[in-house]
C-alpha cells in the first residue's frame, strides 16, 4: 500500500461516511482558491473532518506517512494560500461550523473555524454583542480562513483586524498532537504568544480548530459621510489627514475605475466622473459624533474635495457600502483580474495611488484602486481583456511595479490578504536575511517533516 493510500484508509476508518472524497469529478471544486496567476495541483483527495480529534487522526496518519496537508477553509482567498499541491491531501473544515459558545460576562464566544464570518456576527448580536473584523468577502469567508490570514476589513480601522479579536485558539499540530493557545483573560503574558504566532501563518504551522474571539457591545449606528474628488491623490492626502486626529470606524476609498466598474455592473447613480470618493462612517454617539463628521468633512474639503456631504438616508448608505464590498466581482465581469494587496504608512498614501495610476498607463492596463485608506491598505486589481496573453503579460509586469511602490513608500507587500504561493518572492524582497532565518527555524520547530502547506508563504532562496 503506498502512503497516499494508507492514509486515505486512515481517514476512511476515522471520519464519516461521505467524508473522504477521491472521486476526481469532485476534487477540482476544493483544488484552488478565488486567486487569479496563481499555481495549483493535484491532490490525492479532500476530507471533511467534523471534530477536532478527526482532524488530530489525519494529521497523525499524514505525519507518519509524510503526506502534505493542505488547509482549507471556504476556498475564499485570494493569494493561493489553499491551493493544492501535487500529491496533498486537502483538510477542509467546511462542517466544522458550529459556535460552541458565548460568553456575555468575559465578552468572548468559541467557534468551530468553518462558520462564515457573517453568520458568526448574527450569532453573537442575538446576545447583544459584536465581532468586529468584517472583511468585505464577510458574505462568504470562514472565521478559519480569517484566523490563518489575519484577515482585516472595512471596520479595522477602529477596531482592529483579526488577531486583536483573538483570545486563543485550539490547534493540532502537523504530527496530530492537540495543544490549547491564548487565555480567556483580557490580559496575559505567560510565555510566547504563541497565539498570535498562528494568526496570519497560512495553515503552515497548524490546523485550527477552535478559535476563541472577543465580542464587543453593540456600536452605535453610524453617519456616514462621502466627498468626491477630481485627484486621486488629494483623496489619499485626506485620508492621512483625517487619520492624523480623528478615528472613524471606516475609512475607504475608491478611485474611478471601481466607481465605472461597480455602476456598469449593477447601477446605483454613483458619480463616474470623480477621479475618487472616500467614503467614511463615524460611529461616535451624540454631539460628539456630529462634530467628528463635520470635521471630517472640513479636511477632505480643505484637501481639495469637489463635493462632500453626509449620507442622512440608511438606505443609501447601505448602497455605497454594498457598492465598496461589489467592487471585486463588478472587476470580474470585465475580464481578467489580478488583484494585488499591499499597505504603505498613510502619509504615503497619495504617492501611492498616484504612483499606481501611471503604472497603469505606463504598462497599458486597467487598475482599480480601492482599499481600506484608513489604515493604509490598497487593493490596485489589474483589468485585462479576457484570454489576451500579451495584456496577461504586462498584468504581472504591473503587478510587480506595484509592489516595488509599496516598498519604496516604506509598505508591505500584503496587507490583509497573505503570502500564499503568490508572493513568496516579493516576501524575500520585504524581510532581511535574520527574519528569514527566523522563519525557516519557526517552521521547522512547528512541522518539522515539512507537510504542512508545502510552498506556501515561507520565503524561497
Amino acid at each position: 500500500m503506498t502512503p497516499e493510500d494508507s492514509v486515505l484508509a486512515a481517514c476512511d476508518a476515522a471520519l464519516a461516511d461521505g467524508d473522504v472524497v477521491t472521486d476526481p469529478d469532485r476534487l477540482p471544486s476544493y483544488q484552488r482558491d478565488r486567486s487569479t496567476g496563481t499555481p495549483a495541483g493535484q491532490p490525492i483527495g479532500v476530507v471533511f473532518p467534523r471534530t477536532t480529534e478527526q482532524v488530530a487522526a489525519v494529521m497523525k496518519a499524514a505525519h507518519e506517512h509524510r503526506v502534505p496537508v493542505v488547509p482549507r477553509g471556504a476556498g475564499s482567498g485570494l493569494s493561493g494560500g489553499s491551493n493544492a499541491t501535487d500529491g496533498s491531501l486537502i483538510l477542509c473544515v467546511e462542517k466544522m461550523r458550529e459556535v460552541l459558545s458565548v460568553d456575555e460576562i468575559n465578552g468572548f464566544v468559541e467557534t468551530q473555524p468553518g462558520i462564515f464570518n457573517t453568520e458568526l456576527r448574527e450569532h453573537v448580536a442575538k446576545h447583544g454583542l459584536w465581532y468586529a473584523p468584517d472583511p468585505a468577502s464577510k458574505d462568504f469567508c470562514s472565521i478559519g480562513g480569517n484566523v490563518n490570514t489575519n484577515a482585516g476589513g472595512l471596520c479595522c480601522v477602529k477596531y482592529g483586524v483579526t488577531r486583536d479579536a483573538v483570545l486563543g485558539l485550539e490547534v493540532v499540530l502537523a504530527d496530530g498532537r492537540i495543544t490549547q493557545l491564548g487565555r480567556r483573560t483580557i490580559k496575559g503574558v505567560a510565555g510566547y504568544d504563541l497565539t498570535a504566532l498562528m494568526v496570519g501563518s497560512e495553515g503552515t504551522l497548524g490546523i485550527v480548530t477552535k478559535a476563541r474571539l472577543r465580542l464587543r457591545p453593540i456600536p452605535a449606528p453610524a453617519a456616514t459621510a462621502v466627498a468626491v474628488f477630481a485627484d486621486i491623490s488629494q483623496a489619499g492626502q485626506a485620508a492621512a489627514d483625517i487619520m492624523r486626529v480623528l478615528t472613524p470606524s471606516m475609512l475607504e476609498v475608491m478611485d474611478r475605475v471601481s466607481i465605472t466598474a461597480v455602476e456598469q455592473w449593477r447601477p446605483m447613480g454613483l458619480d463616474t466622473t470623480a477621479e475618487a470618493i472616500l467614503l467614511a462612517q463615524v460611529d461616535t454617539p451624540g454631539d460628539a459624533g456630529r462634530k467628528e463628521v463635520e470635521s471630517l468633512l472640513e479636511m477632505c474639503s480643505r484637501a481639495g474635495a469637489v463635493e462632500v456631504y453626509q449620507s442622512e438616508d440608511p438606505a443609501e448608505a447601505e448602497m455605497l457600502l454594498g457598492a465598496r464590498r461589489m467592487i471585486i466581482p463588478a472587476l470580474e465581469a470585465q475580464g481578467d483580474w489580478l488583484l494585488d494587496d499591499v499597505a504603505v504608512p498613510r502619509s504615503e498614501l497619495a504617492r501611492a495611488m498616484r504612483e499606481f495610476a501611471e503604472i497603469a498607463q505606463r504598462n497599458d492596463v486597467l487598475i482599480a484602486t480601492f482599499g481600506h485608506a484608513g489604515d493604509g491598505n490598497l487593493h490596485p486589481t489589474i483589468v485585462t481583456p479576457r484570454g489576451d496573453s500579451a495584456a496577461a503579460e504586462r498584468a504581472m509586469k504591473a503587478f510587480t511595479e506595484i509592489l516595488d511602490v509599496s516598498l519604496a513608500c516604506g509598505g508591505t507587500v500584503t496587507g490583509e490578504h497573505g503570502v500564499g504561493s503568490l508572493k513568496q518572492h516579493e516576501l524575500f524582497r520585504e524581510l532581511d536575511e535574520p527574519a528569514r532565518d527566523l522563519h525557516v527555524r519557526i517552521k521547522e520547530a512547528w512541522d518539522p517533516l515539512g507537510i504542512l502547506n508545502p510552498g506556501k508563504s515561507l520565503p524561497r532562496w
